[in-house]
């Protein structure tokens, strides 16, 4: 499956909001591109200025500009 995103693209967390529809998401950079994982789901490394982790696509959605 190929990647839904590519590096410098920025994305967030694809959590479901509070019911009041408040709550920022935290924003990432894509960082590096990784590998589909055993279901054949891609992976990615994104950054924050808080530092970096890895995210699989399903957990991830295009940021607003």
């Amino acid at each position: 499956m190929p990647h839904k995103f590519k590096i410098g693209d920025r994305v967030c967390g694809a959590q479901v909001l509070p019911p009041t529809g408040k709550g920022a998401s935290e924003i990432f950079a894509v960082a590096r591109l990784m590998p589909e994982d055993r279901a054949g789901e891609p992976g990615y490394r994104v950054r924050t200025e808080a530092g970096e982790r890895a995210m699989s696509e399903g957990e991830l959605v295009a940021a607003r500009r």
